[in-house]
């Protein structure tokens, strides 16, 4: 038991050296969108904000997945950085490729740099994880779509030990 629980621990600390590593990949926002990230962008227009906000995080939470278990058995899944192959995915993503997908969409649908955070937090008081903030309106709303799996709503965000 005890080597089970230094693995986990093991893999914790290296997650966390690569979640770093991918946080820095994060700030790179492509030029050139696939074709059907454009059609999904493109579908948002003529929306206010905050519809904008609830649209996309419904469209994610119904097209990625988080996991407890894969989290820690899908590392290679990390070093995915390719768009377009993050946009035709679905089930299990890592929440950093969800995060970088839902800043893409929002920055290409009228908001600004300023009015994105990435913030961190434990999950398991061990984990990293990474949520979004949005500003709408002076207001800073919680996105966390990885952790839909755990029941977190819109407008919050997973930490904490959750079973």
């Amino acid at each position: 038991m005890i080597y089970f629980i230094a693995i986990l621990l093991i893999i914790a600390f290296l997650e966390t050296i690569i979640i770093l590593y991918i946080n820095f990949q994060q700030n790179k926002i492509p030029q050139e969108l696939p074709q059907d990230l454009k059609g999904a962008i493109n579908d948002l227009r003529g929306l206010n904000k905050e519809n904008v906000l609830k649209k996309v995080y419904t469209i994610l939470a119904e097209k990625y997945k988080g996991n407890r278990i894969k989290t820690y058995t899908r590392c290679y899944q990390l070093f995915n950085f390719n768009l377009e192959k993050l946009w035709n995915q679905k089930g299990f993503m890592y929440c950093t490729a969800i995060n970088y997908i839902f800043k893409i969409i929002l920055l290409n649908s009228g908001f600004k740099a300023k009015d994105i955070r990435l913030k961190w937090t434990q999950i398991w008081y061990m984990t990293p994880h990474q949520y979004l903030q949005i500003r709408i309106n002076e207001e800073w709303i919680n996105i966390d779509v990885w952790s839909v799996f755990l029941g977190t709503k819109f407008g919050d965000y997973s930490h904490g030990l959750y079973f």
